[in-house]
């Protein structure tokens, strides 16, 4: 099976039957495995293992002084994402506002982390529920998006004003002390670094920030949980076809256009735990699911590909109205006794 994923306007493809070969393979040699899920299932934080690198001891630390979950959702979480490039700044606009407002859409269609500490956590998705109450001040859906006034400046304002995780100096991460990017660059804190800004001090802090879809010279959809391999196929099918067709792109900016600042954050909050039966307007969020997958699967034909199985996973999902951590919720109340040992191979790679 290959996929095409684009990036930042480069497509590089993916044989993802290989891949998995050969990551199965040398996973065995060390004894280790892999599954496709979005938290972890069964054991506590205190028994995660930290990849030893000073950029993630200073990502943790400044989560953990942001709020309670920072450390949680760095360390036990997993999610699938999509880089999907945009050709001008109106491009980049209509883009940027139809992902943000379907990311909950992408959140109950992915959604796959129903268990911690072995049983059942109340989540569809803890992973995103976790999210929520990270750091709000580089996280969420990002109002100002749908403001008249959007574009690259308004996106560069926002995160001058994001307080910095750490400062890169020859080959060592520095604490930045409570310092944003605008006082980098205004010189405000040069007396502790005596440093001038550099476009890879931007890169590297942009790339400390985690709204539901993150601007670089590339949009990222941040939605989904991890799952397995048919989904993570489906997940950029989905986004290619909806943003990259004009027609399906037009058709939810209109259907967005009335959509406000509540909406989208009810749906946030809500969806990690009641999913496509979330209540939307006149009914479940299942409906309005059932529109987007049926406008990306337009937006394949319109293009004129020949991938439309790519998209099947998620047909089932919304025919049936149920995610797939609902699935696994059945297994674990049926089938498996109440045990979440099965799950391990159920989901394995």
């Amino acid at each position: 099976m290959a996929l095409l994923f684009s990036s930042c306007g480069v497509g590089a493809v993916i044989n993802l039957d290989a891949l998995k070969t050969y990551v199965k393979a040398v996973a065995e040699e060390l004894g280790i495995g892999f599954i496709g899920l979005g938290y972890e299932p069964k054991y506590s934080l205190e028994d995660a293992t930290i990849v030893p690198k000073k950029r993630f001891e200073f990502l943790i630390d400044h989560l953990a002084k942001a709020e309670q979950s920072g450390p949680d959702m760095s360390s036990r979480t997993c999610t699938v994402q999509v880089n999907l490039d945009y050709s001008s700044e109106i491009d980049m606009i209509r883009k940027f506002r139809a992902s943000l407002a379907l990311q909950p859409i992408a959140t109950a269609l992915f959604a796959n982390s129903p268990f911690s500490y072995g049983k059942p956590n109340g989540f569809l998705s803890m992973r995103s529920h976790l999210w929520i109450d990270s750091d709000k001040t580089r996280t969420g859906m990002l109002p100002f998006v749908f403001d008249d006034s959007f574009g690259f400046e308004r996106y560069v304002e926002y995160a001058l004003d994001i307080l910095m995780c750490f400062l890169y100096r020859n080959k060592r991460h520095l604490n930045s002390r409570g310092m944003t990017f605008r006082d980098l660059l205004s010189g405000k804190f040069c007396h502790i670094f005596n440093e001038q800004a550099t476009i890879k001090d931007w890169e590297i802090h942009i790339g400390t920030i985690w709204p539901e879809v993150r601007l670089k010279r590339c949009l990222e959809m941040r939605g989904a949980d991890a799952g397995p391999l048919k989904m993570l196929s489906a997940l950029p099918a989905l986004w290619v076809d909806l943003l990259y067709d004009e027609g399906s792109l037009q058709t939810i900016l209109d259907m967005i256009s009335d959509w406000t600042t509540e909406e989208r954050e009810m749906l946030r909050t809500h969806v990690p735990v009641t999913g496509l039966k979330t209540m939307f307007r006149d009914g479940p969020l299942k409906h309005v699911a059932e529109d987007v997958i049926k406008l990306a699967k337009d937006g394949f034909e319109r293009r004129g590909y020949r991938e439309i199985g790519f998209l099947e996973p998620l047909v089932e999902v919304v025919r049936i109205g149920v995610t797939p951590a609902e699935k696994l919720l059945e297994l674990y109340n049926g089938d498996w006794g109440q045990s979440i040992d099965p799950l391990f191979q159920k989901l394995k790679y």
